[in-house]
């Protein structure tokens, strides 16, 4: 689906490591280097027609993305540099001047490391507790294990609406429902939702979201961090700096400026800002159902080929997204992947960033296929081809 749209795929190389990073259309190349060459003036400072074409495009951005999240104001979109920094700036600009001592965030062993560290350092600030919901036989989280999880300290539940190596799609929805009811907030980790489905922050009723554009199509170095305006309005600015405040004539007479740009000091990835709305116009073209069903669709023809492969243990055989992790009998992880490589077929090999993840499922590392609407059947059918020779794998590796 739209592979001629992707330069790299000219080439005798198949991508399957798209939940680390996607591949970028020349769409989206080529508006990024029309910033650079035609208008490279700096965004919301200067007052000529450079200057004024920036603001418009960048904006432009932040609008589609309002529209492309089904967000109510232009005003709770804030770009970062990617899922990392707005998960970072929930938990430090807004959870740490909230938590108390014995104050509870509900997690599970699944989350990535940017949804696991941030509140490990509240443990140490502020002596909160960080516990875990637990993960049903498929390595599942349910409504019902959520429920059971909620303690009268229960302040946060922090999950990712898909797991970057078990590939759950989460039933954030009905969760943020269970949550509200109590008076606990939901912080949706997006990294790996956005780029595969419709997320519509309304009707989940999310209170924050974050996510990245370099994990759907678009530019490294730009993310998103959501939050509902009224709980924004009280999330601090953990980088202070141009851009973002109004004046400061000594330290007790700062002021800052209105969101969303009290939270974007200093100047941004205008370039990739820019792009980055030219991937969602993208996106919205493909359609993003569309781009859910062909992913489920390519994923169940993987499944069904490697089944039958007596050595290949696969982790997540029951999943509703792209991601498909597996290991290959009495062989590293990473030396599946270098034999991989050696004809030209990428793929993740590590513990994925989840690093606690292993107490759940009981490995330390696996081998992971994520898929995306450009990757096709036939490059499916040169990889199982390849782990098929199981005495091929092991000759290679030694």
């Amino acid at each position: 689906m739209n592979r001629e749209d992707f330069p790299l795929l000219s080439e005798e190389i198949i991508y399957f490591d798209n939940s680390a990073t996607s591949l970028k259309p020349k769409c989206v190349i080529d508006k990024m280097n029309d910033y650079y060459l035609n208008y490279p003036a700096n965004a919301h400072r200067g007052d000529y027609d450079l200057s004024y074409k920036v603001d418009k495009e960048y904006e432009e951005t932040r609008e589609l993305v309002r529209d492309f999240i089904h967000a109510e104001h232009l005003e709770e979109i804030v770009f970062t540099s990617g899922t990392t920094e707005s998960l970072n700036m929930i938990a430090d600009g807004f959870f740490k001047n909230l938590l108390e001592e014995n104050d509870e965030v509900l997690i599970t062993t699944s989350e990535h490391a940017s949804n696991v560290l941030p509140w490990f350092r509240l443990v140490k600030t502020n002596s909160i507790k960080v516990n875990y919901i637990p993960l049903d036989s498929n390595y599942y989280v349910t409504v019902d294990n959520v429920k059971k999880a909620i303690t009268p300290n229960t302040k946060v539940i922090s999950l990712a609406g898909i797991t970057n190596v078990i590939g759950d799609i989460r039933p954030i929805k009905e969760i943020c429902k269970l949550a509200h009811e109590q008076n606990i907030f939901v912080v949706l980790d997006g990294a790996q939702m956005l780029p595969h489905m419709n997320v519509d922050v309304k009707d989940l009723d999310v209170d924050f979201l974050a996510f990245s554009a370099h994990k759907m199509c678009g530019p490294t170095g730009v993310g998103v961090l959501y939050g509902k305006k009224e709980l924004l309005e009280h999330l601090e600015p953990i980088t202070l700096g141009g851009g973002m405040n109004e004046s400061f004539d000594n330290p007790l007479e700062v002021y800052l400026k209105e969101l969303p740009t009290r939270l974007e000091a200093g100047t941004r990835n205008i370039a990739g800002v820019i792009g980055f709305g030219e991937t969602i116009k993208y996106l919205n073209k493909i359609g993003m159902d569309k781009i859910h069903k062909y992913e489920l669709d390519l994923r169940k023809y993987l499944i069904d080929k490697l089944i039958p492969l007596k050595h290949i243990d696969i982790i997540n055989i029951e999943s509703d997204s792209g991601i498909v992790t597996f290991n290959v009998a009495n062989v590293f992880s990473q030396d599946v992947a270098y034999f991989l490589n050696k004809y030209n077929i990428c793929v993740r090999a590590g513990n994925h960033c989840a690093k606690i993840l292993k107490s759940s499922v009981g490995v330390n590392n696996t081998v992971r296929v994520s898929l995306y609407f450009y990757n096709t059947y036939e490059e499916i059918d040169n990889l199982v081809e390849l782990l098929s020779d199981y005495d091929k794998i092991v000759k290679e590796m030694i």
